[in-house]
């Protein structure tokens, strides 16, 4: 009996599986049974964690503009900054406020002056 040639369709994909892990560490870039375990998990946190940093980023920005209305020049909390901001129709996302707070408090001072009156 002749030896039977078998085809690419497995290797081909063992390969491409490889390739997704080959920074893995140990026999999870090495083994095959684990670096296909390996890149299930990795894709099922990558998807988690991808509303995770949503959310965190969201937080940040709360937070960096709660600091900013609280200090000394504004005496208001956050909520009601942006209950204002939404009040005067002012379409803002949390991100521009928090970066004009790091970089510049005092344009969002006046920002926050013309609001309240």
């Amino acid at each position: 009996m002749t030896r039977v040639r078998r085809g690419y369709t497995a290797r081909r994909r063992r390969t491409k599986i490889r390739l997704f892990a080959s920074t893995f560490i140990g026999s999870h870039s090495r083994l095959t049974r684990t670096t296909t375990q390996q890149k299930i998990r990795a894709l099922v946190s990558s998807h988690r964690d991808r509303d995770r940093q949503k959310r965190d980023f969201r937080r940040l920005w709360i937070t960096r503009i709660n600091a900013v209305t609280r200090e000394n020049k504004v005496f208001y909390s956050y909520s009601k900054f942006i209950h204002d901001l939404y009040k005067r129709k002012l379409l803002l996302n949390r991100k521009i406020p928090a970066q004009i707070a790091i970089s510049n408090k005092n344009c969002l001072y006046m920002i926050s002056n013309k609001i309240i009156k």
